[in-house]
């Protein structure tokens, strides 16, 4: 991979994570205009490489080696509110991502359930054994 294309890959993460990116196109419905807003993020790792000279000793050279490295990059979006625009007021709505709140809610009571089984056993567990 060239380095201007890495160069140019990473000017294409930063113009998708730009504030156009994070707010939507207005929308006139009903009287009201909505604009979606959005987090918006993005990331990039890169990695180049090495190589190495080979010996050479009186009984075999050894071969040059090398190794190469490449890159990664992505970017997301994740819609978090809608401003409603009116004659009489500016609102902001948020959304509210009823999965994660009941994974959250899932997660949890799987933990609770956890330490109350771990605490049983400590404390009924030696008991009984043969």
């Amino acid at each position: 991979m060239s380095l201007e294309r890495v160069f140019s890959t990473v000017e294409d993460l930063h113009s998708v994570a730009s504030v156009d990116a994070a707010f939507g196109k207005p929308q006139e419905i009903e009287g009201k205009v909505l604009i979606p807003v959005a987090v918006v993020s993005s990331g990039f790792g890169l990695g180049f490489g090495q190589g190495t000279c080979g010996e050479r000793t009186e009984k075999e050279p050894t071969p040059a080696e090398g190794e190469g490295g490449g890159s990664l990059g992505g970017a997301g979006a994740r819609p978090i509110a809608v401003i409603e625009v009116t004659a009489e007021e500016t609102t902001i709505r948020p959304i509210v991502d009823e999965t994660k709140i009941a994974l959250a809610g899932v997660a949890l009571g799987a933990w609770s359930v956890f330490w109350v089984m771990a605490t049983l056993r400590s404390v009924f567990g030696g008991r009984g054994r043969a």
